[in-house]
């Protein structure tokens, strides 16, 4: 049976009069009659009778009303939840290989707290790859960088790129630099790259990688220096401050959001989210 014609018949049933009933449902008195009409021939049932200048509900017509009501309660039930487990969908979150330690968790937390049976998702790429995601839809925020002039996404903190390696000091010694760098398209690979041509000073890129797990492993056993951000370099790593390396750039950490965004978090909520970020980072310091 037509879910539409049983909410208009419980209307019916519910007002004694099809005038209201019309009201409540935003419908004509014609549009219902003809949905009266269709549920009868459904029903192969006579559902009303006419007694003076109003109609009434048959036997049959009685018997229908408590199976409508039922019927139309499983029905806003599975609408219901349909609508909860879409809102309730997991939030996928881009985030860098080298956020992933420093600022993913607390992004984590705060979200938690706001929403505390909310599930995640995470996919790790570089900054680049994730703006695509975003642009595309195949993720809902992404950490990700850019540089401070831009108005890019919602600001989580301001950060700078350092030179870093595992106290192995004979590196800086060499003629020609070792370097372990992130991909290409990496802003602190550009900045390192562009410091050292500018200053004429032999390099060589020992190795290129996405995780920031691997290039962590590769310095560490004095393989070569790197460039990260500040804020992402381990307690026992060395940022190096040597005058004959050029300085990196500045850097901000921000939170972007895709066009289409999650039902839990819009523009609004993630400009919150990026705020209590912020008040929270201040406090640790």
């Amino acid at each position: 049976m037509d879910i539409d014609a049983l909410r208009s018949f419980i209307a019916f049933v519910d007002t004694g009069s099809f005038t209201r009933a019309a009201k409540q449902i935003f419908r004509t008195q014609s549009a219902i009659s003809m949905q009266m009409k269709k549920l009868e021939q459904e029903a192969n049932q006579r559902l009303f009778i006419k007694k003076g200048r109003n109609l009434s509900l048959t036997t049959e017509g009685q018997i229908l009303v408590s199976y409508a009501r039922r019927i139309l309660a499983l029905h806003d039930d599975v609408l219901t939840e349909f609508a909860t487990v879409k809102n309730n969908r997991p939030l996928i979150i881009g985030c860098p290989d080298d956020y992933v330690v420093s600022v993913l968790p607390n992004i984590i937390k705060l979200i938690q707290e706001k929403t505390p049976n909310q599930k995640f998702r995470i996919h790790c790429d570089n900054t680049v790859k994730l703006r695509i995601m975003l642009d595309n839809g195949e993720v809902d925020l992404a950490i990700i960088t850019r540089a401070p002039e831009s108005q890019e996404g919602y600001l989580l903190q301001h950060d700078k790129a350092v030179w870093i390696y595992y106290g192995h000091k004979e590196l800086l010694t060499r003629p020609t630099l070792p370097l372990i760098l992130f991909e290409e398209d990496c802003k602190v690979h550009c900045a390192a790259v562009d410091g050292l041509d500018k200053i004429n000073r032999k390099y060589s890129i020992v190795c290129i990688s996405p995780s920031a797990t691997a290039i962590k492993a590769i310095i560490k056993n004095g393989t070569g220096i790197g460039a990260m951000v500040a804020s992402t370099v381990p307690d026992d790593f060395t940022i190096i401050n040597d005058p004959s390396l050029p300085p990196l750039a500045a850097v901000d950490i921000v939170l972007a959001l895709t066009s289409t965004p999650h039902p839990h978090y819009t523009a609004t909520e993630v400009a919150q989210l990026s705020a209590l970020y912020r008040h929270a980072t201040l406090k640790q310091y």
